[in-house]
Protein backbone atom coordinates (compact mmCIF):
# COMPACT_ATOMS: atom_id res chain seq x y z
CA UNK A 1 0.00 0.00 0.00
CA UNK A 2 1.38 3.66 -0.70
CA UNK A 3 1.98 5.53 2.08
CA UNK A 4 0.21 8.85 1.94
CA UNK A 5 2.85 11.01 4.48
CA UNK A 6 3.20 13.07 2.08
CA UNK A 7 -0.23 14.40 1.37
CA UNK A 8 -0.45 14.95 4.90
CA UNK A 9 0.23 18.81 6.61
CA UNK A 10 2.02 20.18 9.09
CA UNK A 11 0.12 21.11 12.10
CA UNK A 12 -1.94 24.27 12.31
CA UNK A 13 -3.64 26.53 14.66
CA UNK A 14 -6.93 24.63 14.31
CA UNK A 15 -4.61 21.17 15.08
CA UNK A 16 -3.24 22.79 17.97
CA UNK A 17 -6.19 23.88 19.48
CA UNK A 18 -7.98 20.14 19.03
CA UNK A 19 -5.25 18.45 20.39
CA UNK A 20 -4.94 20.72 23.45
CA UNK A 21 -8.79 19.69 24.54
CA UNK A 22 -7.72 15.95 23.22
CA UNK A 23 -5.02 16.10 25.94
CA UNK A 24 -7.33 17.32 28.88
CA UNK A 25 -9.64 14.52 27.93
CA UNK A 26 -6.96 11.68 27.55
CA UNK A 27 -5.22 13.07 30.80
CA UNK A 28 -8.64 12.84 33.30
CA UNK A 29 -9.91 9.87 31.85
CA UNK A 30 -7.28 7.52 34.13
CA UNK A 31 -8.98 9.56 36.68
CA UNK A 32 -12.42 8.98 35.73
CA UNK A 33 -11.62 5.44 35.34
CA UNK A 34 -9.65 5.24 39.00
CA UNK A 35 -12.48 7.63 40.75
CA UNK A 36 -15.24 5.30 40.09
CA UNK A 37 -13.29 1.82 40.16
CA UNK A 38 -15.01 1.59 43.73
CA UNK A 39 -18.50 1.33 42.28
CA UNK A 40 -17.40 -0.72 38.90
CA UNK A 41 -13.73 -2.36 38.10
CA UNK A 42 -12.19 -0.27 35.18
CA UNK A 43 -12.73 -3.34 32.83
CA UNK A 44 -16.29 -3.77 33.25
CA UNK A 45 -16.19 0.48 32.48
CA UNK A 46 -14.14 0.60 29.28
CA UNK A 47 -16.73 -2.86 28.10
CA UNK A 48 -19.75 -0.90 29.04
CA UNK A 49 -18.20 2.89 27.31
CA UNK A 50 -17.14 0.95 24.54
CA UNK A 51 -20.63 -0.88 23.64
CA UNK A 52 -22.52 2.50 24.38
CA UNK A 53 -20.17 4.38 22.50
CA UNK A 54 -20.41 1.34 19.10
CA UNK A 55 -23.79 1.92 19.15
CA UNK A 56 -23.55 6.02 19.05
CA UNK A 57 -20.94 5.62 16.63
CA UNK A 58 -22.73 2.98 14.15
CA UNK A 59 -26.21 5.13 14.16
CA UNK A 60 -23.44 8.06 13.18
CA UNK A 61 -22.47 5.89 9.93
CA UNK A 62 -25.67 5.32 8.86
CA UNK A 63 -26.50 8.75 9.11
CA UNK A 64 -23.17 10.20 7.53
CA UNK A 65 -23.85 7.36 4.67
CA UNK A 66 -20.57 5.72 5.27
CA UNK A 67 -21.57 2.13 5.50
CA UNK A 68 -19.72 1.89 2.11
CA UNK A 69 -16.22 2.13 4.21
CA UNK A 70 -16.93 -1.40 5.26
CA UNK A 71 -15.15 -2.94 2.47
CA UNK A 72 -13.72 -6.49 2.28
CA UNK A 73 -10.60 -5.22 2.17
CA UNK A 74 -11.29 -3.26 5.97
CA UNK A 75 -12.18 -5.98 7.36
CA UNK A 76 -8.94 -7.83 8.73
CA UNK A 77 -7.04 -4.81 9.66
CA UNK A 78 -10.32 -3.70 11.40
CA UNK A 79 -10.33 -6.48 13.68
CA UNK A 80 -6.41 -6.22 14.66
CA UNK A 81 -6.67 -2.90 15.70
CA UNK A 82 -10.06 -3.94 17.42
CA UNK A 83 -7.82 -6.45 19.16
CA UNK A 84 -5.34 -3.82 19.85
CA UNK A 85 -7.30 -1.26 21.19
CA UNK A 86 -9.20 -4.03 23.02
CA UNK A 87 -5.79 -5.36 24.77
CA UNK A 88 -4.89 -1.45 25.49
CA UNK A 89 -7.53 -0.73 27.18
CA UNK A 90 -7.48 -4.34 29.11
CA UNK A 91 -3.83 -3.22 30.25
CA UNK A 92 -4.68 0.27 31.30
CA UNK A 93 -8.19 -1.30 33.14
CA UNK A 94 -5.28 -3.95 35.13
CA UNK A 95 -3.24 -1.88 35.72
CA UNK A 96 -5.43 0.79 37.24
CA UNK A 97 -5.97 -1.98 40.36
CA UNK A 98 -2.34 -1.88 40.97
CA UNK A 99 -0.95 2.11 40.27
CA UNK A 100 -2.19 5.64 40.49
CA UNK A 101 -3.82 7.05 37.50
CA UNK A 102 -0.90 9.55 38.02
CA UNK A 103 1.48 6.66 37.04
CA UNK A 104 -0.45 5.45 34.51
CA UNK A 105 -0.80 8.66 33.11
CA UNK A 106 2.74 8.49 31.91
CA UNK A 107 3.63 5.04 31.24
CA UNK A 108 0.60 5.03 29.13
CA UNK A 109 1.57 8.03 26.83
CA UNK A 110 4.83 6.11 25.83
CA UNK A 111 3.11 4.99 22.73
CA UNK A 112 4.91 7.73 20.50
CA UNK A 113 8.02 5.52 21.21
CA UNK A 114 6.45 2.13 20.05
CA UNK A 115 5.34 4.14 16.89
CA UNK A 116 8.42 5.33 16.34
CA UNK A 117 10.30 2.04 16.30
CA UNK A 118 7.37 0.90 13.68
CA UNK A 119 8.27 3.51 11.28
CA UNK A 120 11.41 3.00 11.74
CA UNK A 121 11.17 -0.50 10.68
CA UNK A 122 8.59 0.06 7.85
CA UNK A 123 9.42 3.27 6.31
CA UNK A 124 12.94 4.35 5.16
CA UNK A 125 12.29 8.12 5.50
CA UNK A 126 11.18 7.19 8.76
CA UNK A 127 14.32 6.12 10.65
CA UNK A 128 15.28 6.87 13.67
CA UNK A 129 18.11 9.45 14.10
CA UNK A 130 20.92 9.28 16.74
CA UNK A 131 19.20 11.97 18.42
CA UNK A 132 15.82 10.16 18.67
CA UNK A 133 17.99 6.93 19.47
CA UNK A 134 18.89 8.88 22.51
CA UNK A 135 15.69 10.12 23.46
CA UNK A 136 14.91 5.98 23.74
CA UNK A 137 17.38 5.72 25.71
CA UNK A 138 16.70 8.63 28.46
CA UNK A 139 12.84 7.60 28.52
CA UNK A 140 14.08 4.10 28.85
CA UNK A 141 16.30 5.31 31.77
CA UNK A 142 13.40 7.18 33.50
CA UNK A 143 11.66 4.15 33.85
CA UNK A 144 14.02 1.93 35.49
CA UNK A 145 14.50 5.30 37.87
CA UNK A 146 10.35 5.25 38.38
CA UNK A 147 10.82 1.28 39.46
CA UNK A 148 14.12 0.84 41.41
CA UNK A 149 13.72 4.57 43.28
CA UNK A 150 10.02 2.66 45.17
CA UNK A 151 9.33 2.91 48.49
CA UNK A 152 8.99 -0.66 50.06
CA UNK A 153 6.04 0.05 52.01
CA UNK A 154 3.39 -2.55 51.72
CA UNK A 155 1.03 -0.40 49.83
CA UNK A 156 3.00 -0.03 47.47
CA UNK A 157 4.19 -3.48 46.81
CA UNK A 158 2.31 -4.25 43.93
CA UNK A 159 1.77 -0.81 42.06
CA UNK A 160 5.10 -1.74 39.61
CA UNK A 161 2.70 -4.57 38.45
CA UNK A 162 0.32 -1.75 37.31
CA UNK A 163 3.17 0.41 35.51
CA UNK A 164 4.52 -2.57 33.55
CA UNK A 165 1.09 -2.72 32.59
CA UNK A 166 0.70 0.81 31.82
CA UNK A 167 4.44 0.35 29.64
CA UNK A 168 2.49 -2.53 27.24
CA UNK A 169 -0.76 -0.43 27.26
CA UNK A 170 1.11 2.38 25.62
CA UNK A 171 2.92 -0.24 23.05
CA UNK A 172 -0.33 -1.40 22.42
CA UNK A 173 -1.61 2.30 21.38
CA UNK A 174 1.50 2.62 19.64
CA UNK A 175 1.03 -0.61 17.59
CA UNK A 176 -2.66 0.69 16.63
CA UNK A 177 -1.37 3.51 15.51
CA UNK A 178 0.98 1.56 13.33
CA UNK A 179 -2.08 -0.47 12.03
CA UNK A 180 -4.30 2.51 11.12
CA UNK A 181 -1.69 3.88 8.96
CA UNK A 182 -0.36 0.74 7.38
CA UNK A 183 -3.47 -0.66 5.79
CA UNK A 184 -6.70 0.62 4.08
CA UNK A 185 -8.21 2.27 7.40
CA UNK A 186 -5.81 5.37 6.78
CA UNK A 187 -8.35 5.89 4.22
CA UNK A 188 -11.49 4.83 5.56
CA UNK A 189 -13.86 7.43 7.56
CA UNK A 190 -12.89 7.55 11.02
CA UNK A 191 -16.21 6.21 12.36
CA UNK A 192 -15.70 3.45 10.55
CA UNK A 193 -12.25 2.51 12.28
CA UNK A 194 -13.56 3.59 15.42
CA UNK A 195 -16.22 1.36 14.86
CA UNK A 196 -14.04 -1.31 14.33
CA UNK A 197 -12.22 -0.79 17.55
CA UNK A 198 -15.05 -0.07 19.89
CA UNK A 199 -16.86 -3.19 18.92
CA UNK A 200 -13.89 -5.60 19.74
CA UNK A 201 -13.17 -3.59 23.17
CA UNK A 202 -16.81 -4.26 24.02
CA UNK A 203 -17.12 -7.88 22.79
CA UNK A 204 -13.46 -8.55 24.80
CA UNK A 205 -13.40 -6.47 27.46
CA UNK A 206 -17.17 -8.11 28.66
CA UNK A 207 -15.54 -11.24 28.57
CA UNK A 208 -12.47 -10.60 30.41
CA UNK A 209 -14.87 -9.08 33.07
CA UNK A 210 -16.92 -12.11 33.48
CA UNK A 211 -13.69 -14.23 33.62
CA UNK A 212 -11.72 -12.20 35.73
CA UNK A 213 -14.84 -12.18 37.96
CA UNK A 214 -14.93 -8.13 37.85
CA UNK A 215 -18.83 -7.86 37.16
CA UNK A 216 -19.77 -6.47 40.34
CA UNK A 217 -21.90 -2.82 40.23
CA UNK A 218 -22.80 -0.16 42.61
CA UNK A 219 -24.77 2.26 40.91
CA UNK A 220 -23.34 5.94 42.43
CA UNK A 221 -23.22 9.77 41.03
CA UNK A 222 -19.79 9.25 40.89
CA UNK A 223 -20.12 5.75 38.35
CA UNK A 224 -22.83 8.25 36.41
CA UNK A 225 -20.98 10.79 35.93
CA UNK A 226 -17.62 8.77 34.96
CA UNK A 227 -19.17 6.53 32.49
CA UNK A 228 -20.96 9.81 30.84
CA UNK A 229 -17.75 11.48 30.28
CA UNK A 230 -15.99 8.38 29.34
CA UNK A 231 -18.61 7.77 26.25
CA UNK A 232 -19.24 10.72 25.32
CA UNK A 233 -15.98 12.62 25.71
CA UNK A 234 -13.49 9.79 25.44
CA UNK A 235 -14.81 7.01 23.31
CA UNK A 236 -16.83 9.19 20.87
CA UNK A 237 -15.52 12.53 20.76
CA UNK A 238 -12.21 12.38 21.19
CA UNK A 239 -11.47 9.14 19.55
CA UNK A 240 -13.26 10.14 16.49
CA UNK A 241 -11.46 14.29 16.38
CA UNK A 242 -8.11 11.72 16.29
CA UNK A 243 -8.27 9.94 14.19
CA UNK A 244 -9.59 12.79 11.44
CA UNK A 245 -6.24 14.54 12.90
CA UNK A 246 -4.52 11.64 11.87
CA UNK A 247 -5.90 11.67 8.39
CA UNK A 248 -5.08 15.64 7.96
CA UNK A 249 -1.98 16.08 9.49
CA UNK A 250 1.78 14.66 9.72
CA UNK A 251 1.57 11.80 12.66
CA UNK A 252 4.94 13.12 14.22
CA UNK A 253 3.73 16.75 14.53
CA UNK A 254 0.38 15.10 16.66
CA UNK A 255 2.81 13.08 18.53
CA UNK A 256 4.81 15.91 19.78
CA UNK A 257 1.56 17.63 20.99
CA UNK A 258 0.63 14.59 22.44
CA UNK A 259 3.23 15.28 25.28
CA UNK A 260 0.71 17.33 27.16
CA UNK A 261 -1.29 14.54 28.16
CA UNK A 262 0.20 13.01 31.24
CA UNK A 263 1.24 16.38 32.15
CA UNK A 264 -2.22 16.88 32.41
CA UNK A 265 -3.09 13.28 33.96
CA UNK A 266 -0.91 13.41 36.58
CA UNK A 267 -2.07 17.30 37.36
CA UNK A 268 -5.53 15.48 37.27
CA UNK A 269 -4.72 12.89 39.18
CA UNK A 270 -2.60 14.52 42.07
CA UNK A 271 -5.72 17.33 42.33
CA UNK A 272 -8.57 15.69 41.99
CA UNK A 273 -7.90 11.79 43.70
CA UNK A 274 -5.43 13.34 46.12
CA UNK A 275 -2.15 11.31 45.21
CA UNK A 276 0.92 11.98 46.21
CA UNK A 277 3.97 11.73 44.09
CA UNK A 278 7.28 10.59 45.62
CA UNK A 279 10.73 11.84 44.33
CA UNK A 280 11.89 8.82 42.50
CA UNK A 281 8.48 8.99 40.06
CA UNK A 282 8.82 12.27 39.47
CA UNK A 283 12.71 11.96 38.51
CA UNK A 284 11.72 9.22 36.51
CA UNK A 285 8.63 10.70 34.92
CA UNK A 286 10.49 13.98 33.63
CA UNK A 287 13.38 11.56 32.05
CA UNK A 288 10.44 9.66 30.16
CA UNK A 289 8.76 12.53 29.46
CA UNK A 290 12.13 14.55 27.89
CA UNK A 291 12.71 10.75 26.08
CA UNK A 292 8.87 11.12 24.39
CA UNK A 293 9.60 14.52 22.93
CA UNK A 294 12.83 14.09 21.84
CA UNK A 295 11.79 10.88 19.98
CA UNK A 296 8.58 13.03 18.48
CA UNK A 297 10.15 15.94 17.80
CA UNK A 298 12.55 15.20 15.66
CA UNK A 299 11.03 17.22 12.31
CA UNK A 300 10.66 20.45 15.16
CA UNK A 301 14.12 20.37 15.94
CA UNK A 302 15.34 19.69 12.41
CA UNK A 303 13.24 22.88 11.57
CA UNK A 304 14.61 24.79 14.47
CA UNK A 305 17.94 24.13 14.13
Amino acid sequence: MKDRQDERRAVDGKAVSLMVMLCAIWGLQQVAMKAAAPSMAPVLQVAVRSGVAALLIAGLVVFRRETAGFRSDTWRPGLLVGVLFALEFLFVSEGLRFTTASHMAIFLYTAPIFAALGLHVRLPEERLTAFQWCGIAVAFGGIVVSFTGRRSASADADAWIGDLLGIAAGASWGATTLAVRFSRLSDAPATVTLLYQLAAACLILSLAAVLFGQTAVSPTPMLAASLGFQIVMVSVVSFLTWFALLRTYLASRLGVLSFMTPIFGVTFGVILLGETLDVAFVAGGLLVLTGILLVSGRDLFARSA
